[in-house]
């Protein structure tokens, strides 16, 4: 089965994936129109590099791939799409995601756009996924590169705790990177 079809058969997550409103953007899910603006996106070295997944450059299918884990009615990962269309802004400013762990964790992730870096949205939507807690954690855990400064300031001004440094892999840069590991703890 083609992967165009596996996303536009794609089953819905349940009624706790609802969209989630911040003031300039709409947190929502997924959908299968995202994925030419979510590929341009990942196409793009500067986001992959900043990531542990995305690979650079970006090969025939990886958009789709990466979308249909988070299509599946499974609720272990979810992602939603930063959306300001409402309010006259891009339908894809990014993407925020939620990965279950056990024992009430999960671990959070987003990109946002070059062109928005250092505009704020990504506070925002770190802050207003957190607040909503939809996997009803009790901890989310998070780690940034250590050339990502900014990602870091995202996770401390949403209260995120410093945890320590570790080192993850990079897909597109084909290396071990080292890390800043943080925490939030919540209820």
């Amino acid at each position: 089965m083609k992967q165009e079809t596996i996303l536009r058969d794609a089953p819905r997550k349940g009624a706790a994936f609802a969209p989630i409103e911040t003031p300039r953007m709409i947190l929502r899910p997924m959908r299968p129109s995202d994925a030419g603006l979510i590929s341009v996106y990942h196409s793009d070295k500067r986001v992959a590099e900043m990531t542990t997944s995305i690979p650079h450059p970006l090969p025939p299918g990886a958009t789709e791939s990466f979308m249909g884990k988070f299509l599946r009615d499974d609720m272990e990962h979810m992602a939603w799409v930063m959306d300001a269309s409402s309010f006259g802004g891009s339908e894809v400013l990014g993407i925020i995601s939620l990965d279950q762990m056990d024992r009430g964790q999960s671990e959070i992730g987003y990109w946002v756009a070059p062109a928005l870096w250092n505009t704020g949205f990504a506070s925002e939507a770190v802050h207003a996924l957190v607040d909503a807690n939809p996997m009803k954690n009790k901890t989310i855990f998070a780690s940034v590169f250590q050339d990502n400064p900014g990602s870091a300031r995202v996770l401390t001004n949403a209260g995120f705790d410093y945890l320590g440094d570790a080192e993850a892999f990079s897909v597109a840069r084909g290396a071990k990177v080292a890390t800043w590991t943080y925490l939030k703890r919540l209820g």
